[in-house]
């Protein structure tokens, strides 16, 4: 699709009702999340089945039976995206196709499967590696930390007069923004931010500074991985988290997925944007809430969904 016709395209629907499906990233998951999606319907049980045989793994085993390894990165990226997979295709059995996808973060590849960008297996391939890639990447005394209460203006320029590596890994939505990087940097920038008038800084129980510079290793080793995946044709279109713009055609997706590694994750603009060319209809997909809670700091004025269980499920679809 082409760019000035893409663009041409929304401007003629902005006031039509249009609906945007969004994945949510790490951070979300838990023990016995899309069980029930998983005993109600043989076609996500598929989805469950794929994403083993491709990764090797017992996804049901990792998703549903207690265990500590969903918590740790190179096996939560995949189970997240099994789950939101599996209740994507159970909305699409039902007939729900959005106009538009995003993904914070790993949720991206969510976006990406239902764009009809990447193929499932391509897609459960590739966050295999990429959970690895990233676990494999953290260097010792990487942080994170969230920043409650500050302008983002404010917080970039701190970021940039901190000596040491700190950047903004997240712009979440209004009054949330992630700072990363090296764990004295990101002390240093919290003290400060502090000291300028931030509410408060609140450290992040994660395993690594991920979103930072500090990362861009394992984005080149992703690239290598992507050089033999297959980029489809769009059917619909998904805002990127680097460029908070829409992606339309192949070309630059697996350069984007590549930076989207080291690079912030723009999902307040994302969504921003879209709201401004009439997507009215915001449906997260997968464990958790968090986006919705985004939203209603970013714009109380859309509708947002929530499909995390089977009843949000059913009430949607109208079951």
């Amino acid at each position: 699709m082409k760019k000035i016709a893409f663009e041409k395209c929304c401007e003629m629907e902005n006031k039509m009702g249009k609906t945007v499906f969004m994945f949510p990233g790490q951070g979300a998951q838990y023990v016995g999340m899309g069980k029930d999606f998983y005993d109600a319907f043989e076609e996500c049980r598929k989805v469950y089945a794929l994403a083993s045989e491709v990764t090797g793994l017992n996804i049901e085993k990792l998703c549903f039976e207690e265990n500590e390894d969903i918590h740790i990165t190179e096996y939560t990226q995949i189970a997240m995206l099994t789950t939101e997979a599996a209740i994507y295709t159970a909305l699409k059995k039902a007939g729900r196709q959005p106009d538009a996808c995003a993904g914070l973060s790993l949720g991206e590849y969510g976006a990406l499967i239902a764009s009809g960008v990447m193929s499932m297996e391509d897609a459960f391939r590739t966050v295999r590696a990429r959970g690895i890639f990233m676990q494999q990447a953290v260097p010792e005394g990487g942080a994170m930390s969230a920043v409650l209460g500050m302008d983002e203006t404010k917080i970039e320029q701190i970021c940039e007069t901190t000596e040491g590596i700190v950047s903004i890994a997240n712009y979440n939505c209004p009054g949330q923004i992630v700072i990363t990087g090296e764990q004295a940097a990101v002390e240093a920038a919290g003290t400060v931010l502090k000291e300028a008038g931030a509410k408060r800084i609140v450290p992040l129980k994660v395993s690594g500074p991920f979103h930072s510079e500090l990362l861009q290793g394992a984005g080149e080793k992703l690239a290598e991985v992507l050089a033999d995946v297959t980029i489809q044709n769009f059917t619909i279109p998904y805002v990127s988290n680097v460029t908070a713009d829409y992606v339309t055609s192949p070309e630059p997706v697996k350069s984007l997925l590549q930076k989207q590694v080291s690079s912030s994750v723009r999902w307040q603009q994302s969504i921003e944007r879209m709201i401004a060319d009439g997507y009215d209809e915001f449906v997260e997909i997968g464990p958790g809430r968090t986006l919705a809670g985004f939203m209603r700091k970013i714009n109380r004025d859309v509708k947002t969904v929530s499909i995390e269980k089977l009843e949000d499920y059913k009430a949607y679809v109208g079951e």
